[in-house]
């Protein structure tokens, strides 16, 4: 048996009396680390085609939380069924943390009070983890064509029933029923054509093929700065200022067109908690860098964060005011 000697008896009080202060080196240490982090490369999923207002935000989102992350937030672009397809994808996911969903108002407050979201449960599939951004709608039409004003643009729509289209990021989308309800405020019929994505709509407005869209600035501020579009009004309640002299559709007549787009970050239902928790700080941690919200506000977007409680509150208030509106208008769309 091979027996140590005793410690000299001022080791032994040294030891004692570092003893607290290396549990508290050691308590300060797990309490800074954080209780989750990602393992590998996570996957944000935009349910439109590139170019639009929800790929450019979640382009310059997920490139900041990528650094507070450790990780890199790759973005994959799942069009299709007016975001119906990527909303699936992205809420039959492992609900591990590594999945996002950057979803919009038109996927998960309208489409579901049109029928459009048939095997998608919002509330049920997915999980809140922060809003993200809100942004005002442009009403703008391509420089060819002969109105200057909305008033105009209405005037012509009406001697010309059904002749005028309007171009949207897919069937039930913020795009599509904003221009639905537009028209329905200035009594007048247009035809709907819809896309993958606003970004191609937007080429097919440029070209003219198309006489009208209700878009985020993202995607049409371009097209109006550089001459080949021109901004009508805008939907939001003040006049946005990166188009000071645009009039508002409300200060032109049409106050029930009054509308606003928003983003927000959704993850698998079932993924824990301590995982939501780390996402919804790297997102606030996001918004609060003020280069990132000037890169965000040159392209007509704000950037904003919330708890996922306050989120789930907004969803289901915003789902609510959405299905009024759908039923008090009578609005109905096209199965997929």
């Amino acid at each position: 048996m091979i027996r140590h000697p005793p410690l000299p008896r001022r080791a032994l009080l040294q030891a004692a009396a570092a003893g607290p202060a290396l549990l508290a080196a050691e308590a300060s240490a797990q309490a800074s680390a954080p209780a989750w982090s990602p393992s590998r490369a996570l996957r944000l999923v935009v349910p439109f085609a590139p170019g639009g207002s929800t790929d450019v935000a979640a382009r310059i989102l997920g490139e900041r939380m990528g650094e507070t992350l450790g990780q890199p937030v790759v973005v994959e672009n799942r069009a299709g069924a007016g975001g119906g397809i990527g909303t699936e994808a992205a809420a039959r996911a492992a609900p591990d943390g590594h999945t996002l969903l950057l979803g919009t108002n038109g996927v998960m407050t309208i489409a579901p009070n049109l029928g459009l979201m048939r095997n998608v449960d919002i509330r049920r599939d997915l999980a809140p983890v922060s809003m993200a951004f809100k942004t005002d709608i442009l009403v703008v039409v391509p420089a060819s064509l002969p109105a200057r004003t909305l008033p105009e643009f209405i005037a012509l729509a009406r001697a010309r029933p059904g002749q005028m289209s309007f171009g949207s990021s897919g069937v039930g989308t913020a795009t599509h029923i904003f221009t639905e309800v537009l028209a329905a405020a200035a009594g007048i019929e247009l035809s709907h054509v819809p896309y993958r994505g606003s970004g191609q709509a937007m080429n097919d407005l440029l070209a003219g093929t198309i006489q009208l869209m209700l878009d985020q600035p993202a995607s049409s501020l371009g097209g109006v700065r550089d001459g080949r579009l021109r901004a009508l009004a805008t939907t939001g309640g003040a006049r946005n200022p990166l188009l000071p002299d645009v009039p508002t559709v409300a200060e032109l007549g049409l106050r029930g067109a009054e509308s606003s787009s928003w983003g927000a970050l959704m993850v698998p239902s079932g993924t824990p908690e301590l995982a939501i928790d780390r996402l919804n700080a790297a997102v606030r941690d996001a918004v609060a860098q003020p280069l990132l919200t000037q890169r965000l506000a040159q392209s007509g977007l704000d950037g904003v964060a919330s708890s996922p409680a306050e989120l789930a509150e907004f969803i289901r208030a915003e789902t609510e005011r959405w299905g009024r509106v759908v039923r008090e208008r009578n609005i109905r769309v096209e199965q997929r």
